[in-house]
């Protein structure tokens, strides 16, 4: 396994007593308005924590307002989640894949054509044991391939979706693009550079090319940026990808990807990915009242299991 070059990095913890403030939403919110450049602060740190200051859920929105200027709805998302809060807040709970399962590191969507350049994370209720939110450089993930895995995807890769009409496996595309609407979906689909039909039972394919890294115009680094490892169905557990090939072409899974030219991704190639990502990850274990901010490029982030309660809720912006 290659060896990153440089120290393993890690997120930027800030308490009260590190920018002298009282431990209290109100202090953090003096605090944040007290930065000059919120935006090259994360830049250099690319992660940011507050720890100590014990925000309350009916203070989030106010932190969030600061540390958010515009927040996105997770329009074309895959993750399974719930909006909360008042319309508009566009505030979601963290994916609600079961407990007992790791989920890969990733940059929140990376396989859109939009997709957002911060995510704000919120420690509503700190989970009983685990539960940690794992993060990544996503140059060092990068550098952690093997030349022949960054080889062979450095013409991209190709996504494909199956979105049903509200009967069927994975998301609907109603929850998907939160909206009942067609001709909605159809305008948002149509600045995407994506391909899309209309299908039998009401069901829509989308596919789409993109990269496997993207270079950072802010620091030069190239990162890692795909979530092919995610999309792939070797990364399901031989038994579940067995019983989903056994009812259906990978044509028609809810999700699943190529490289750019429509060859198939090695099963070895994928597993490397997600496994190598999730060993170059730095966990963040949670209390209740914290937040954490990522710059969405720089950073993937994942999931460690966890038993209940835990409640972290997210927000994300352009």
């Amino acid at each position: 396994m290659p060896e990153p070059v440089g120290p393993r990095w890690s997120p930027t913890v800030i308490g009260p007593s590190d920018v002298d403030v009282e431990p209290t939403a109100e202090g953090l919110r003096a605090h944040l308005a007290s930065i000059d450049d919120l935006g090259a602060r994360l830049t250099a740190a690319k992660a940011l924590v507050w720890r100590g200051f014990s925000v309350r859920p009916d203070e989030f929105d106010a932190i969030a307002d600061l540390l958010l200027p515009n927040r996105l709805a997770y329009k074309h998302g895959n993750s399974p989640r719930t909006k909360v809060g008042a319309v508009g807040q566009n505030v979601y709970t963290s994916t609600e894949y079961p407990p007992e399962y790791t989920i890969s590191m990733h940059n929140e969507l990376s396989y859109a054509a939009r997709y957002p350049s911060r995510l704000l994370f919120y420690c509503q209720q700190a989970p009983g044991s685990g539960g940690a939110t794992p993060v990544v450089d996503g140059a060092r993930w990068l550098a952690a391939l093997d030349d022949e895995v960054r080889a062979a995807y450095a013409g991209g890769v190709r996504y494909r979706q199956n979105l049903h009409d509200g009967h069927g496996f994975g998301k609907s595309w109603q929850d998907t693009f939160e909206t009942a609407s067609r001709s909605d979906v159809e305008r948002f689909l149509a600045d995407t550079g994506a391909d899309w039909e209309w299908r039998a039972g009401g069901s829509l394919r989308i596919e789409h090319a993109g990269p496997s890294t993207i270079v950072d115009p802010r620091t030069g680094a190239e990162v890692w940026f795909n979530q092919s490892d995610q999309w792939h169905a070797a990364t399901l557990g031989d038994e579940t990808a067995k019983a989903l090939a056994a009812i259906m072409p990978a044509e028609d899974m809810p999700q699943s990807v190529t490289f750019a030219d429509g060859s198939p991704i090695p099963a070895e190639y994928v597993t490397q990915v997600r496994d190598r990502g999730l060993a170059e990850a730095v966990d963040r274990d949670w209390a209740t009242g914290d937040l954490m901010l990522i710059d969405n490029v720089l950073v993937g982030h994942g999931r460690r299991p966890f038993t209940a309660p835990r409640r972290v809720l997210v927000a994300m912006s352009g």
